[in-house]
């Protein structure tokens, strides 16, 4: 039975490492029960609303997510009759797909339905039972999107307009690196994830000839074992080359697509915020 008192946010360390993966402010948290076409029953899972993306984790100390839902799309949000009465339970109907979900009690669900409309329909909702606090929390996330939209459509344009110049290899700053890049070599890269296996089991770094990328992982099935692949950078998409290659958007939808076919088995490497490469005594020579 899930428990009936509201959780206590996630320490700040935690918050900021999630922030570097998601690259998405965070508008409200909670534990939620979510049943997805693919799940055969409810999995209970930490959810934040970041943006317009529900972001699901294992327990409230993971950093990083295993599953992700893009609710930009919703085409509406329908109430179901729950057979516990402490909890309320909703579907998250898009167009191709709906989601089950149940909160830990009706209050936490009014809460959940009003941010999730407000940063969908970009209107605070009218028919939900919220106190006076609560509504003045939906339109200050109501005015963060609204902005946060604005700047996200004017990033194309904005870099049309004037050549960047180059800062670093692999930096682009409209369009921030994965939290687990890292600018080593292959041999460096096996080491770290050999080493410190509990910070994660894949990273990304560039590729030998200086123009594309790869990935490097860490499976443990039998044994450990260590494997590589290319992704290569063809004009604004990213291909990794597999028996039958896969062409996704930009780098953070490739380290999206590893977990997700692994089921979230395999985790991106990434130092907690306070530490480095150096104090962990690991290897940072930057390829040339």
């Amino acid at each position: 039975m899930m428990a009936k008192k509201p959780p206590k946010p996630a320490p700040r360390r935690i918050f900021q490492e999630r922030l570097k993966i998601t690259a998405l402010p965070l508008y409200f948290e909670g534990f939620l029960l979510v049943k997805r076409s693919e799940y055969q029953e409810y999995k209970h899972y930490w959810t934040e609303l970041r943006g317009t993306t529900l972001f699901f984790y294992n327990d409230k100390k993971s950093t990083t997510y295993i599953d992700k839902l893009d609710i930009i799309d919703l085409t509406c949000l329908t109430e179901q009759n729950s057979n516990d009465k402490n909890c309320a339970q909703f579907t998250i109907v898009l167009p191709k797909e709906e989601v089950e979900l149940k909160t830990e009690n009706t209050e936490s669900g009014e809460e959940w339905r009003g941010f999730i409309l407000t940063v969908t329909e970009l209107s605070v909702p009218q028919h939900v039972s919220l106190l006076p606090g609560q509504v003045i929390r939906l339109h200050e996330v109501l005015e963060k999107e609204r902005k946060r939209r604005i700047e996200t459509e004017q990033l194309p344009s904005t870099s049309l307009e004037k050549e960047r110049e180059p800062i670093e290899d692999y930096v682009d700053v409209l369009n921030p690196m994965p939290a687990c890049f890292y600018t080593v070599s292959r041999k460096e890269a096996t080491e770290m994830l050999e080493k410190n296996p509990s910070l994660g089991s894949m990273i990304l770094r560039p590729g030998s000839d200086s123009k594309n990328f790869s990935i490097t992982i860490r499976q443990e099935i039998d044994v450990p074992k260590i494997k590589h692949y290319k992704v290569m950078s063809i004009g604004k998409n990213y291909t990794i080359e597999l028996e039958k290659p896969v062409t996704l958007p930009n780098l953070f939808s490739v380290i999206d697509y590893f977990m997700k076919e692994t089921r979230g088995n395999l985790r991106p490497f990434i130092y907690p915020t306070d530490e480095t490469l150096e104090t962990k005594g690991l290897p940072v020579t930057s390829l040339k």
